[in-house]
């Protein structure tokens, strides 16, 4: 397997992202409001919570869980999901939908696993308090293009840099998993990079390999181009720009 052509690993700034006053959103008390009123009953249906770039919820993960194939205690497991990521940032979720089932709220989450597009349900008192965005980021592998929408209207269009051929950048729907400041801003990643949910199944330019991420970079003028193993890459001002949008938690699709 090649190695990617890139600096030695940056030493990278981390902190846990903190929304502002009137983002954060009592989820769980919602949801106790509309559940019927006998606690024990069967399950309720599933209410969608996903609409990207209008209104999609993410938390971070406050106990390490497994994540299940059905909302049920002893559903098959699918996953873990931990505490911390692969850059030692807080690990978070991205909820797609919510049902009750027994009197227990159960969230079903995008699971940063490999392959792209699976889910799995867990306990809402796994995660802290939800939080919402209006925000989405749009990456067109074919246009090389990437677009931030917020409320409906674009944000940001700028060219980016992909995988290139035989370390193809995955598509499907992911969601921006933690954000790294670089002690170096004109190092290889550029001044930010932002971990996505995306995993890919070969060496990607992301130091601990696998993992998808947008970051910056120091060799511009291979923007618009494929010249990477799998991570998008921006111009150094436009990943300043994208910083400005676009925080942890917000979806993320790839096509």
């Amino acid at each position: 397997m090649p190695k990617p052509t890139c600096s030695p690993a940056p030493t990278w700034r981390r902190a846990r992202w903190v929304c502002g006053a009137g983002v954060v959103a009592g989820l769980a008390a919602a949801i106790a409001a509309s559940a019927p009123a006998t606690a024990a009953g069967p399950r309720v249906g599933a209410q969608n919570l996903y609409h990207p770039g209008h209104d999609a919820v993410w938390a971070y993960m406050n106990y390490a869980v497994p994540a299940r194939a059905a909302p049920r205690a002893r559903a098959r497991k699918v996953a873990r999901l931990k505490l911390r990521t692969e850059d030692r940032t807080d690990e978070l979720v991205l909820i797609r939908a919510q049902t009750r089932v027994r009197g227990q709220v159960w969230f079903k989450v995008e699971l940063p696993i490999r392959p792209a597009g699976r889910t799995g349900w867990i306990p809402s008192w796994a995660v802290g308090e939800p939080h919402h965005t209006s925000r989405l980021v749009r990456i067109d592998t074919r246009r090389l293009r990437l677009t931030v929408v917020g409320g409906g209207r674009v944000l940001m269009a700028v060219p980016i840099g992909i995988g290139r051929p035989a370390a193809p950048t995955p598509h499907g729907s992911f969601y921006v998993r933690d954000r790294l400041v670089n002690s170096d801003p004109t190092g290889f990643y550029g001044p930010l990079a932002f971990g996505l949910s995306a995993k890919s199944a070969k060496l990607t330019d992301w130091p601990h390999g696998g993992v998808i991420g947008i970051h910056g970079t120091s060799l511009p003028k291979l923007i618009p181009g494929r010249p990477s193993h799998g991570c998008i890459r921006l111009r150094n001002a436009d990943d300043l720009r994208f910083d400005r949008l676009v925080t942890v938690g917000v979806p993320v699709v790839i096509s």
